[in-house]
């Protein structure tokens, strides 16, 4: 159980890495975060084809794979619809920034609670498979870290006071992690559903977000990317079945 919340802390913390990364060099080119970008959305693509799906069909019924997938990826629409209210705009530029950044910073806060459930969901599933959706959610979250960085340090926002929002935020992946421990202690019968709710959750952030937003700074890299994320995961699990063997 510790080293499954591990996983989870250091996927979250992730987070302020990338707010580090800006305080300390400014944002990477278009190129770069195009990169990291594209990465993640392969590597959590693959994680939902290659495992996380075929689990959930293996443990359950196909009415409880299609209930969890809608109800995953609901859940994180509903939060960014309800996160994504227009910021009024005000003449104070530097006010709107820092209102930018908190926007921002709550958002991922409400995203990292499900994919904290996903590594614990994950780890119940194949022990293998934890470390691997930790390694997906962790390089997703380091560009989130830097978005929550840029507008703040831009806004006026003590370096210090960034690294100590981020670090809370990071908080919130290994709270998701001990809350799908617990509940796949409590209702153990239902983790082909809960697999697919992490699914689902997952599918919405490549679909949505990741793809979309790599795509904008740089299409040929962002697929170049994609590639890449899925080829590491094919890599891992392939080794981890030769370790086994």
């Amino acid at each position: 159980m510790l080293s499954i919340l591990s996983y989870g802390a250091l996927a979250g913390l992730t987070t302020t890495m990338g707010a580090v990364v800006v305080l300390l060099f400014g944002l990477p080119d278009r190129r770069g975060i195009s990169f990291f970008l594209g990465l993640a959305a392969g590597v959590m693509l693959a994680v939902v084809v290659f495992d996380l799906l075929p689990s959930a069909f293996q443990l359950g019924t196909c009415w409880n794979v299609l209930w969890g997938l809608i109800t995953g990826g609901s859940l994180l629409w509903l939060t960014d619809h309800l996160l994504s209210l227009k910021i009024g705009i005000s003449h104070n530029g530097t006010h709107t920034f820092r209102r930018l950044g908190y926007l921002i910073a709550l958002g991922i806060a409400m995203h990292d609670l499900p994919e904290g459930i996903a590594i614990a969901l994950g780890y119940a599933t194949a022990e293998q498979l934890g470390p691997v959706i930790a390694m997906a959610i962790g390089i997703h979250n380091i560009p989130e870290g830097m978005a929550t960085a840029a507008p703040l340090f831009v806004g006026g926002i003590k370096p210090s006071r960034i690294i100590l929002l981020t670090l809370v935020v990071s908080l919130i992946t290994p709270l998701g992690t001990a809350l799908g421990i617990l509940l796949t202690q409590l209702v153990p019968q239902n983790i082909s559903l809960m697999l697919a709710f992490a699914a689902g959750c997952m599918l919405y952030l490549v679909i949505i977000e990741l793809l979309p937003e790599s795509r904008r700074h740089h299409p040929k890299i962002s697929y170049l990317g994609l590639f890449m994320g899925i080829c590491l995961i094919i890599s891992v699990s392939i080794l981890g079945k030769c370790f086994q063997g």
